[in-house]
């Protein structure tokens, strides 16, 4: 059972002053009013804000949101690249005291429509290019009162289905600067995230103002940022609350950089900005750090990022990938852990001072493989399937429970989900690891995605990161299929580098990972392939391939 708080001695503190999240965004325009915000459009030229302009534009969000017809409570939804409109939703819509419901673009209309629907949302913004989108679901969405174009254009020039649409720049015009914030309950909903990691349909993580203002607290602190960084928010702005990035660049007064509608098929050309706009800190899941490296590999002259810090969540960045970035460009990766549920900043992994100098190298960079130590503030433990934590010995497996202030402690009107939570408190990730001495965690896979072949257990996690190693390897997934005698065997997905395409072999994958496997753990199916399939945030949908491949043994 939870625990119940005592009332210790009466403090002097003025405990009744709300964690409001605007709160933020209206100190850092005061503190910092000429500090730049950077927007790149599409055509890659770029609109430059101070965060004074910014602040401004929210104060008018908020007016205008108002004078629509919102209130609060109202859960308003955002479908948008992660550009400055997006970022002014951030704190305007939370900031009026409605709750800012962040919709992911990638989602399937059925399951963006059951996200819009469940939330019971009053308003959407949507950007000009994703009308097709929003008209996809709209019919079908019938507490949706209104459409927000966001556009430079007039809304005569607009071609769309919607009804009633409203131009985001014209209310934005129309609105006054001058607002009074609402002093919202701390514990009020700032916003919201569906998440798409857990069976069934998405299921709603809440978050509250407090929640949002501790986290994004945390993330300044331990990402060491300050207003003599520039920080790049290449983390979709839909996924996790951009991973808390937005906040907690404002707190500290970041020169905050936007890439906005990015090509997926061009995503090496992210990479520029790194010189161009001095970005010193940013963060990203491996899927977007490759290309990026690949990029940056073709270049004659290397860009030097010496100092910069890129926090890489998602899935394991691979030792070559980390490697690579500091041998070619100075920068550090810097291995961080997370989910939808957490906010989702968990553990970072940097190597601590007395490390340093008790590890080679060679062992400073296999512990950077590792998702790192929790953060202050946060009770993380490792249990085994009877819920006793297990030694911290960095061997004994585990499940990985999670509880704390930027937590969630239930899913939004999701009947049946109890079960993922324990009476005193702790979200059951789901996350299969181990934790050593120092308190560094290691994630050997997701529990559903440990490969049992034989009655022993094969970490998939591990094993894509060592293919990753080989040189002709750009990027590899490994999942386990259901086989007549063994009950799962490893199938490995690989992606060679252009130049290897046709002379890499499956028996080349096999004899590098036999350094590091048992011969009884190497997949009898090693199949090359142009792209791994991926989910909504860039993660290798093991499900899909599960699906893609299921009877190649069970046929064999």
């Amino acid at each position: 059972m939870k625990a119940k708080p005592i009332l210790g001695f009466p403090a002097t503190s003025q405990d009744d002053y709300q964690l409001n999240v605007i709160n933020i965004m209206r100190q850092a325009a005061k503190s910092f009013g000429r500090q730049e915000i950077v927007s790149i459009n599409l055509d890659g030229t770029r609109k430059r804000f101070t965060y004074r302009e910014t602040y401004a534009r929210t104060r008018r969000l908020g007016n205008a949101l108002t004078g629509i017809g919102a209130e609060v409570g109202d859960r308003i939804g955002v479908l948008d690249w992660n550009d400055n409109r997006h970022l002014e939703a951030y704190f305007g819509i939370p900031g009026m005291g409605a709750v800012l419901l962040l919709l992911n673009l990638r989602l399937s209309p059925v399951d963006l429509g059951y996200v819009i629907n469940h939330a019971q949302t009053k308003y959407i913004m949507v950007d000009e290019t994703l009308l097709p989108i929003a008209e996809g679901v709209a019919a079908n969405c019938p507490s949706v009162k209104g459409w927000i174009v966001l556009t430079d254009k007039d809304l005569s020039e607009i071609n769309t289905k919607l009804s009633p649409v409203y131009s985001y720049e014209k209310l934005l015009e129309e609105a006054s600067e001058e607002i009074t914030w609402p002093v919202l309950d701390e514990k009020s909903a700032y916003g919201a995230c569906y998440t798409t990691g857990t069976t069934g349909r998405p299921k709603g993580v809440y978050y509250s103002h407090r929640n949002v203002f501790l986290h994004a607290m945390t993330i300044a602190a331990n990402a060491e940022m300050s207003n003599s960084d520039c920080y790049y928010q290449l983390v979709p702005m839909f996924h996790a609350l951009g991973w808390g990035m937005p906040q907690a660049s404002i707190l500290v007064g970041c020169k905050y950089v936007l890439p906005g509608m990015y090509n997926v098929a061009d995503l090496g050309s992210l990479a520029e900005p790194l010189v161009s706009e001095g970005v010193t800190v940013s963060a990203g899941a491996p899927a977007l750090f490759m290309p990026m490296l690949e990029y940056i590999r073709n270049l004659e002259v290397k860009p030097d990022l010496t100092g910069a810090r890129f926090l890489s969540g998602a899935s394991e960045p691979s030792l070559a990938l980390m490697r690579d970035y500091y041998k070619l460009t100075g920068a550090e990766i810097v291995h961080a852990y997370g989910a939808t549920e957490t906010t989702p900043l968990v553990t970072i992994n940097k190597i601590k001072p007395w490390l340093k100098k008790e590890l080679s190298e060679e062992e400073q960079w296999d512990l950077k493989r590792k998702q790192g130590y929790p953060v202050v503030g946060l009770d993380v433990k490792v249990v085994d399937h009877e819920g006793k934590e297990v030694a911290p010995d960095g061997k004994s497996p585990g499940e990985i429970l999670i509880r704390g202030p930027w937590i969630t402690g239930s899913y939004h009107n999701a009947p049946g989900s109890e079960e993922q939570f324990t009476e005193d408190g702790y979200w059951k990730s789901g996350d299969a690891g181990t934790m050593d001495a120092e308190g560094y965690m290691k994630i050997t896979d997701r529990v559903k995605d440990l490969i049992k072949s034989g009655g022993e257990w094969i970490s998939s996690v591990d094993m894509e990161n060592e293919i990753m190693a080989h040189p002709a390897v750009l990027e590899a997934a490994v999942t386990g299929l259901a086989h007549p005698k063994w009950e799962e065997r490893p199938i490995a997905l690989v992606v060679p580098r252009p130049e290897f395409k046709d002379t890499v072999t499956a028996d080349d994958i096999r004899e590098h990972l036999a350094a590091k496997f048992a011969k009884w753990q190497l997949p009898e199916s090693v199949v090359f392939v142009d792209a791994v399939p991926k989910t909504s945030v860039g993660k290798f949908n093991k499900k899909v391939i599960r699906e893609d491949y299921k009877d190649l043994y069970i046929q064999s």
